[in-house]
């Protein structure tokens, strides 16, 4: 029989379904050889598909579905699964719960004894009970949406899976409109993460990534008012593509741009205390919260954390600048590049965190980046350690096996360019 490119991507999707099944009966037990070990084995398979993607420009469209049918099978056990005790789908109930019951989820806190009766048993265990919400404004209200129809961590999580295959269908039109291999929305569709985070865990980035989508999808063909719209409420979800900015300079009319910040602003309003924009904890979630971030900590020794949080939005703001003369209108690329540059410079850098990247990563040039989207599963190893008391740290091994991966990712594709641009030449000259 012979191992045609379909073939080993049937092999390679099988080979997700039984490792990411498995995982998804150890979701509990995130960090643990038992789920580590089989999120490995995945992340491997995603890895060799990645390859067959790059290597074949065309498969066969029974092939796309048949791998879209795999991926929601692998999602159906995570969904199913409760998340973990403190995962952030709990401070999402408890914030579009308080918003139903007449309160400013950015100036109640949790833990205050006087709140007790607010809440269930969902709520009780969520994370940092001390501080009040650090979410955007959109995100806000996201939540109290859901809520209102269901108030369950369940109900979030379908929510988040919903977005995701709604990512999926609007991925499927970019594809078409600029003529890529349709193959391409697997490998959106087939990352570990999407599995973990937003089936298993729920995580509100997926809302947000939608958002960016439709906003870039919107730019491609030029409906301005959506592009600078969907954009707005992307930035209201989590300010992370903030930096993207510079992308949509003189590509949106400045009317569409104030209809979006309009919108962004009204959206704040339900939430205003006394006159002052509500940010809720995103001061401390500055200057307290620390995870994967050797950067950030190299930096923070010579100034201020604020100053270094200033830092990497400049250096994403820098990177859109460049991207934005570098590339085509519409690249992907250039979507990709500057939430990654800042986010590498960022205080905490959570594996959900690069949900964001995922849609935009389907060139040679974004491959470090996709890289990074794997090497970053090791730090799950983390929430192991914190159950037999270890310090919430990320090993120096973790680290360097993380960013070392992306580091050599880039060295291989920057010495990769010139020996191609040779050979190139090379030929060019034999015709000659």
């Amino acid at each position: 029989m012979k191992l045609t490119p379909s073939r080993r991507l049937y092999g390679f999707g099988a080979i997700l379904l039984v490792a990411l099944t498995i995982c998804s009966g150890k979701l509990s037990s995130v960090g643990e050889p038992s789920f580590i070990i089989p999120l490995a084995v995945a992340g491997i398979a995603y890895l060799l598909a990645i390859r067959e993607f790059f290597s074949t420009p065309r498969f066969p469209h029974r092939v796309i579905v048949i791998g879209l049918v795999l991926a929601a099978l692998w999602h159906i056990p995570f969904l199913l699964m409760p998340p973990g005790s403190d995962d952030d789908v709990h401070r999402y109930v408890w914030d579009g719960r308080v918003q139903r019951l007449g309160y400013n989820p950015y100036i109640v806190v949790p833990s205050d004894p006087a709140l007790g009766g607010l809440h269930t048993p969902e709520t009780r265990t969520l994370n940092n009970p001390d501080v009040p919400s650090p979410y955007p404004a959109g995100a806000q209200l996201f939540f109290r949406a859901v809520t209102s129809i269901h108030e369950s961590t369940f109900a979030l999580k379908v929510a988040f899976v919903l977005c995701d295959l709604a990512i999926v269908f609007v991925l499927l039109d970019v594809l078409r409109c600029t003529r890529q291999g349709e193959h391409w929305v697997l490998a959106y569709a087939w990352h570990p993460l999407l599995a973990i985070e937003v089936a298993g865990s729920g995580h509100v980035d997926i809302v947000g990534v939608l958002l960016l989508l439709v906003s870039a999808a919107a730019l491609l063909r030029r409906w301005r008012p959506v592009a600078a719209l969907a954009f707005g409420l992307a930035v209201s979800v989590k300010f992370l593509p903030i930096v993207l900015l510079p992308l949509y300079w003189r590509r949106v009319r400045m009317r569409d741009a104030a209809l979006a910040a309009i919108v962004v602003g009204l959206l704040y309003a339900p939430f205003f205390n006394h006159g002052r924009i509500p940010i809720g904890s995103l001061g401390t979630y500055v200057q307290r919260f620390r995870f994967n971030d050797p950067v950030f900590a190299t930096l923070e020794r010579a100034a201020a954390p604020q100053l270094v949080a200033g830092l990497a939005v400049l250096v994403g703001f820098l990177t859109a600048i460049w991207m934005r003369r570098k590339s085509a209108e519409g690249s992907a690329e250039a979507f990709a590049w500057p939430m990654a540059a800042s986010l590498f410079c960022a205080p905490v850098v959570y594996p959900w965190y690069l949900l964001w990247m995922l849609p935009f990563l389907r060139s040679t040039s974004t491959l470090p980046i996709l890289v990074w989207t794997l090497s970053i599963l090791p730090t799950y190893y983390v929430w192991h350690l914190r159950t037999v008391g270890r310090p919430w740290l990320v090993p120096d091994w973790i680290v360097i096996l993380e960013y070392g991966s992306v580091a050599v990712a880039a060295a291989m594709i920057a010495l990769r360019r010139p020996t191609r641009s040779a050979a190139l030449q090379c030929s060019a000259d034999q015709v000659k």
